[in-house]
């Protein structure tokens, strides 16, 4: 790598303690930035993110910031305001740390968003591009592209290198939420009415996102730019369900239940949302990254999988 010290928010979370072991492995320099984790060498506890955090120390001679800390998406969000939750940290946060990035000297930020800033699904076959016009539908996307927003004024006005990256459902070794519930019902041999889902959805390996933000940190091309991760293929849920048990060396207990059924009886409990994760599609085009970095997923989905399950398997 060729890049300098990196500072990276959010460094014990799911991606950030992949993405801190692989900038080390590449002979990177990895400063890890922490809410309440107590401060080491290469560890800095920097408190809630907010407009009024103090970044001061944990940018000195920082060359680079991956900023992964984010209040995140929630199915059930209690907040009497989600809208304000997600801005005070997402937008406020965000362009904070970001004006006294570029105050410190820091060359490039790196901001890791979400493709929920694009929208909530796709028609079949037309899968979303990196430069297609926003449509943010729930408060954490539009937050999210608030930040977007805020962190190409402040490149303009800085002269700060800022690149997006907006991942789909990112899954690896340690996944939680709803991936890992899947997997388990699959290792146990529970049956599920998801044998007959056509959709197309894209989804991204851990190790494939890992990469594409280490190729966005140095180079020369990825600045001011946009782009989309993903694995490079698409499953139907019946086809992730399949390939999942595949690699669990398990059977998939699969009941073919039309689609249509499934959103009648979901919307009539209440489960209308979570079952057009399940039904709708939601497609990534990958290609700008291809175009403008030479960068390919190294990644395949079966590898990715068989990674992520290895513990339960």
């Amino acid at each position: 790598m060729m890049v300098g010290l990196v500072a990276v928010t959010g460094a014990n979370g799911f991606v950030g303690q992949a993405l801190c072991a692989e900038l080390v492995a590449r002979g990177g320099t990895v400063r890890r930035l922490v809410r309440v984790i107590g401060a080491s060498l290469d560890v800095v506890a920097v408190g809630e993110i907010s407009r009024e955090t103090d970044w001061e120390a944990a940018l000195t001679g920082v060359d680079a910031v991956v900023h992964l800390a984010a209040r995140v998406h929630m199915m059930a969000d209690t907040s009497a305001d989600p809208l304000a939750e997600f801005r005070r940290v997402n937008v406020e946060g965000t362009l904070n740390l970001a004006r006294q990035a570029a105050a410190a000297g820091v060359r490039r930020f790196v901001f890791v968003s979400s493709i929920k800033v694009n929208g909530e699904s796709t028609l079949p076959g037309r899968a979303f591009a990196a430069d297609d016009p926003p449509d943010p539908q729930d408060p954490y996307g539009i937050s999210k592209y608030e930040a977007e927003q805020g962190l190409r004024n402040v490149a303009g006005q800085t002269g700060m290198e800022v690149v997006i990256i907006r991942p789909p459902l990112v899954y690896g070794p340690g996944v939680k939420a709803n991936f890992l519930a899947m997997v388990q019902w699959l290792a146990r041999g529970i049956p599920l009415p998801l044998g007959a889902i056509h959709n197309k959805r894209s989804l991204v390996a851990l190790d494939n996102l890992v990469d594409l933000i280490t190729t966005c940190l140095d180079h020369p091309a990825a600045a001011n730019q946009t782009f989309l991760a993903g694995d490079g293929e698409d499953l139907s849920t019946t086809e992730l369900l399949q390939r999942v048990a595949l690699a669990l060396g398990k059977p998939a207990r699969l009941i073919p239940v039309p689609a249509g059924v499934l959103q009648w009886s979901a919307s009539l409990l209440g489960k209308k949302a979570m079952m057009q994760r399940l039904c709708g599609s939601l497609q990534v085009d990958i290609g700008k990254a291809g175009n403008v970095l030479g960068w390919t997923p190294p990644v395949t989905v079966d590898e990715g999988l068989h990674r992520a399950v290895a513990d339960i398997r």
